[in-house]
């Protein structure tokens, strides 16, 4: 630590999620295991302990790195309820979603434009469409195969028995059409059914809700949203006001683009006093372009270009190449096609997941998508700059850490979505 560095020993975290139904509690064992295996690697403290909120989930951790002791209060921001209630859709309504999340990213160039950038997150994109597309037409398969058999067997019993016309004939053929299109329709059924009960293994089902969700009103945020984004601000605002040295927003996935527009409401609030906490926002495997280049995103674009000036601030954004479910080394203010001449944020930096994993940890992570977009809240075996523990729990300012940080020098900035427009 420099002699310019200010010693951090009480920090406020606030956590946002990612589009997860699951339980916040998952967070809290997260940081427990995965911080305690850290410490092991890198030979510092941490120990976590269980708290109570009213408006969120919380844990303290208690750590001692590089011979500082330091108390950080963690708090997960919680919208799992409204993730839960978006996909509460029927098996039609998920086929009609992902007809009309097509139209949205087609219909506006959107799909295009972000494939220029990265193919992992398009593909990543694409993926349930495929699954669900290939589930349909296997529904369809089968029971077009097992109908027809169905079928064709009551007619070849008929001329078995050397009845080829006749009134019991017709009935007879009636009756063993009408079997098979409600076998047609009783497969597809069964297999739609029993194709969704397997999505916790797929993520079909619920992939396409997430990108439906950000792709319903091309960009906008949901009413219900955008209130728990104004509970969320309170809930900051009243720790800014509070005693501490640093106020870290933690934004995983698309919660990246929920904490920027909730950071910008509290600078543009005057809730970031230069005598209080230190305002720093941490994003980690972003996907903001699936939602900033949308047409209709303009409250986002806003948000973006204003936090990117801002001197009462630290952003620093981190991807990996190797997540396959973000815009990995992607300035999203830059690609967002909004970045003022006089940016200065975010800092965009890479965890080298190939340098900072041992080569058998790689191996076994490579093709788990879905771990791999966790990774970032996860112990690395040979930790580089990047260590969330020490950055959420250690003695370092964000500003501190991450001073005089050259950016990725693979980083992508230069603009590339269609829709620009900011809010009036």
């Amino acid at each position: 630590m420099s002699a310019q560095s200010r010693q951090v020993s009480k920090r406020r975290v606030f956590h946002i999620p990612g589009y997860d139904p699951m339980p916040p509690r998952r967070y809290r064992e997260l940081y427990r295991t995965e911080g305690a295996a850290q410490s092991k690697i890198s030979g510092y403290e941490v120990g976590v302990k269980a708290d109570r909120s009213d408006n969120t989930f919380r844990w303290t951790v208690g750590a001692r790195i590089d011979g500082q002791s330091v108390l950080t209060q963690v708090d997960v921001l919680v919208w799992a309820d409204i993730v839960r209630d978006s996909m509460a859709q029927s098996i039609p309504a998920t086929y009609w979603q992902l007809v009309q999340t097509a139209w949205t990213y087609i219909s506006t160039g959107t799909l295009r434009r972000l494939m220029w950038m990265r193919k992992g997150p398009v593909i990543a994109a694409l993926y349930p469409v495929v699954m669900l597309l290939g589930q349909l037409i296997l529904a369809l398969v089968a029971g077009s195969l097992i109908g027809g058999w169905t079928q064709g067997l009551i007619m070849a019993a008929l001329d078995l028995i050397g009845v080829s016309d006749g009134t019991f004939f017709d009935a007879t053929a009636w009756i063993a059409w009408g079997i098979n299109w409600a076998l047609f329709i009783g497969i597809i059924v069964a297999v739609l059914r029993w194709c969704k009960a397997r999505d916790n293994k797929l993520f079909a089902y619920y992939l396409m809700h997430d990108y439906a969700y950000s792709a319903q009103k091309r960009g906008a945020n949901p009413p219900e949203l955008e209130d728990r984004m104004k509970t969320f601000g309170a809930i900051i605002a009243d720790a800014l006001a509070m005693d501490g040295d640093e106020v870290l927003i933690v934004g995983h996935s698309s919660g990246a683009h929920l904490a920027v527009s909730i950071i910008a409401d509290l600078v543009r609030g005057g809730h970031v006093r230069a005598d209080g906490p230190k305002l720093a926002f941490l994003s980690l495997g972003q996907v903001v372009p699936m939602v900033s280049f949308l047409p209709r995103a303009r409250r986002l674009r806003s948000d973006l270009a204003f936090l990117s000036t801002r001197d009462d601030l630290t952003w620093v954004d981190v991807s990996a190449p190797g997540d396959g479910c973000c815009f990995a080394l992607c300035d999203p203010v830059a690609v967002t096609g909004v970045a003022p001449d006089d940016q200065r944020w975010p800092l965009v930096i890479s965890a080298a997941f190939t340098q900072s994993l041992s080569p058998a940890r790689w191996k076994e992570l490579r093709w788990r998508f879905f771990r791999l977009h966790f990774q970032y809240l996860c112990a690395f075996d040979h930790p580089k700059d990047y260590d969330y523990f020490q950055i959420t729990a250690g003695p370092l300012l964000l500003a501190d850490r991450f001073a005089g940080r050259k950016p990725s020098g693979s980083r992508i900035h230069v603009p590339v979505s269609k829709y620009t427009s900011l809010m009036p």
